[in-house]
């Protein structure tokens, strides 16, 4: 199929390219549309920008433009664009990564009376009606995602009708391209295959602040005869400091001690989704106007999470707010001129990251600091991104096997036949269809296996991954250097005007913020990092036929659900989560996470409870029971053993979907026959999915039992 729509591509676009007014394009038209586009009549270009535009709009070239964030290379495309659709020519094609730059950009591209229309998986309503705009030559400038690209639907239906008159292509982070790019993307390889169809009088301008040497003759390769402009990376408003604070305790109270005497807003970046949550709480229990931003953060204010996030851009940019605690969602293409600060929690796993996310700060101000704390999780985590970088292969021989025996399976009922998660067969299947020629392709909703035989390139694997051991190695110098930091950072990224900065900490010889920690501020962090428990809600939808003993199925009923339960702690992490992992290891509980349960329980939840009972286990059999028993004294209430382990099962943690999550507790617990009519609470150590209570709950009150508050130690889940 894919072969035929580039065939189909190729000879659309083997056509005469076209312009309806053949007349060169001047500097100085070109540097009026700029102070129109910045608002601003004195406005004039920077090195390199006009070079850029009279490349693409005159020339016609293929152009790789490496500059650093904020010198302007979205107005070198957008001017481009309104040079070029005043001459006659198409509109442009712009791929954008992420959905917060293409909001940046369309905002931007009004202020040059410039059409831009997106097409995303968020305005999946507006797709008919954008189509047509696009069809009739109503749009100026089209902003995709690269998965986009990977849609027969829109090749078929958008991309072939306009395909012979597009003016300009637009790869903006242009490294997302190389497999050494530090945010690679597969689907930018079915970009590489497009490109590869495109006519040689088609102009294509890439676009990226974050590519060494490596990356640069990367893409050069993929894309061909492309001219390289690239200009000095050192950020001249930007003072910078490195602090190693191994402690999250420590780092907490740093960030409270420091963020009240910093002028402006800015960025505090985390590595996960908890780490922005709980930095959150944090800061606003100390009066921080703070909020989290990830992928799929929600506000009950807002239907859907792209709104939400899309409200705290428009928030932090309108200096409503004090903070953004953000993960690499809030990434690539937010602008915002005035941000005077960027803080990292934890470190980034490479140079170029970090580069690229500190340098959201002082783009359009004289002074701004970028500050780099570390802690000791950041190794693990960083490993743990490098083992699942790529899927495993084993994962991908069961899912090509599996696909083999059946004419088309969706992703829900693969998951009925290969024990993984919803976003592990994303990942191999996405890995496996932006191979050329790929041995999957989508149909529809379902996913066919071709004829092409695959085999996984171990080399490649390993090279990538060894790559990235050494890009945090690397980081783990910049943490340490004596040398400038600026320059340390401009070295790294292979700029040939690396200097010194003369500002940051090392340069002058002088920390700008004090490394050392308030006691009391410290003492707060650490009550707090014990005191940041999360909830646990209840589970609902069963999945179909997984529970034939139980006979479960649908939504759970409301008299069969739980209540909203509680977990102490994070499997590991700086609060408790810590001494549950060493506590189980040595096969008892000790009465500090009694207490601490006791106090969660009387001081902060509060759930009205007459009994307690716990979850049985046939490999530890004894502690669980007696972690619950010595929580029911201290809570005054009686312990029943009101649960029995009927069969035998595997461990849970090893059931990696809903639908085997399910089946493999069907028929494996029983009731015993007289349990008390209160309300309960349902002690377990560690949870996961959250399973293994929704069905004991279920159980207990098809058994007489009131309502039923399950509570565990620590949460092993990775989400976050």
């Amino acid at each position: 199929m894919w072969n035929r729509i580039f065939f189909e591509l190729s000879v659309i676009l083997a056509g005469n390219w076209k312009l309806g007014k053949p007349f060169i394009m001047n500097k100085h038209d070109a540097e009026i549309l700029l102070q129109q586009s910045l608002n601003n009549s004195m406005a004039e270009f920077r090195d390199g920008q006009w070079e850029a535009i009279d490349g693409v709009v005159n020339q016609r070239k293929k152009i790789l433009v490496v500059q650093r964030t904020g010198w302007g290379k979205s107005s070198v495309y957008f001017i481009g664009t309104r040079m070029l659709r005043d001459r006659g020519a198409g509109p442009t094609l712009i791929v954008s990564p992420l959905l917060a730059l293409m909001r940046n950009q369309i905002d931007a591209a009004k202020r040059l009376r410039i059409n831009a229309v997106t097409i995303n998986s968020t305005n999946q309503d507006e797709w008919r009606r954008v189509q047509q705009q696009i069809v009739d030559n109503c749009v100026d400038a089209v902003l995709i995602s690269p998965e986009r690209l990977s849609n027969p639907d829109f090749v078929q239906n958008i991309l072939l009708p306009v395909a012979n008159r597009i003016g300009l292509l637009v790869v903006d982070e242009a490294h997302c391209i190389s497999d050494w790019g530090h945010d690679f993307r597969p689907d930018y390889k079915r970009l590489v295959d497009i490109l590869k169809h495109m006519p040689p009088t088609l102009p294509v301008l890439g676009t990226t602040a974050t590519a060494n040497d490596r990356v640069v003759s990367d893409v050069q390769s993929q894309l061909g005869d492309v001219l390289i402009l690239r200009g000095s990376l050192i950020r001249e408003s930007l003072s910078l400091q490195n602090i190693r604070l191994p402690d999250q305790a420590a780092r907490l109270a740093w960030l409270t001690h420091n963020i009240h005497n910093l002028p402006g807003t800015g960025i505090v970046y985390t590595l996960t989704k908890r780490d922005a949550e709980q930095v959150t709480g944090w800061l606003n229990q100390n009066d921080i106007d703070a909020y989290a931003y990830y992928s799929g953060v929600m506000d009950s204010d807002f239907e859907t999470s792209n709104l939400y996030r899309q409200h705290l851009e428009n928030q932090l940019l309108e200096n409503k707010i004090k903070v953004l605690v953000a993960t690499t969602a809030l990434g690539m293409g937010y602008d915002k001129p005035d941000l005077s600060f960027v803080i990292h929690y934890q470190a980034p796993g490479s140079i170029v990251a970090y580069y690229q996310q500190v340098g959201r700060a002082g783009r359009g101000i004289d002074q701004a600091v970028g500050i780099l704390l570390s802690g000791r999780e950041d190794d693990e985590i960083h490993a743990f991104f490098r083992k699942s970088a790529f899927p495993d292969e084993v994962h991908v021989q069961e899912i090509l096997s599996c696909l083999e025996q059946y004419d088309g399976l969706t992703i829900y009922k693969l998951q009925e036949y290969v024990n993984l998660t919803k976003g592990q067969i994303e990942k191999v299947l996405k890995f496996l269809n932006v191979e050329n020629p790929a041995p999957v392709i989508k149909d529809g909703s379902q996913w066919r296996r071709t004829t092409v035989a695959y085999h996984m390139d171990h080399a490649r694997v390993r090279r990538l991954t060894r790559q990235r051991e050494i890009e945090w190695q690397e980081m783990q110098e910049y943490l340490d250097t004596q040398k400038c930091l600026m320059g340390f950072l401009c070295s790294a990224l292979d700029d040939p005007e690396t200097g010194t900065c003369g500002k940051c900490a090392n340069c002058i010889d002088v920390s700008l913020f004090d490394p050392d920690i308030d006691f009391q501020l410290r003492v707060a962090a650490e009550h707090y990092l014990r005191h940041t428990e999360i909830q646990l809600k209840p589970k609902v939808q069963v999945a179909g036929g997984a529970f034939k003993a139980y006979g479960f199925k649908g939504n759970l009923p409301m008299n069969l659900r739980a209540e909203l339960g509680r977990v102490l702690s994070r499997w590991g992490d700086a609060g408790w989560g810590r001494l549950v992992a060493l506590n189980k290891h040595s096969e008892h509980f000790q009465d500090d996470l009694v207490d601490a349960v006791t106090e969660m329980i009387q001081t902060r939840w509060q759930p009205e409870i007459e009994w307690v009972t716990c979850v049985p286990s046939k490999n530890h059999p004894d502690l669980v029971p007696d972690f619950a028993s010595r929580l029911a004294k201290a809570l005054g209430l009686p312990f029943v053993k009101a649960i029995d382990k009927v069969r035998d099962n595997q461990q849970q943690k090893f059931q990696k979907n809903r639908f085997y999550q399910c089946r493999n507790l069907d028929g494996v617990f029983q009731i015993i026959d007289s349990i008390p009519a209160g309300p309960v609470l349902l002690v377990d150590d560690a949870v996961d999915s959250g399973w293994t209570l929704t069905v004991l709950a279920a159980l207990l009150k098809q058994a007489g039992s009131g309502p039923v508050f399950p509570v565990a130690l620590a949460t092993t889940s990775p989400g976050g």
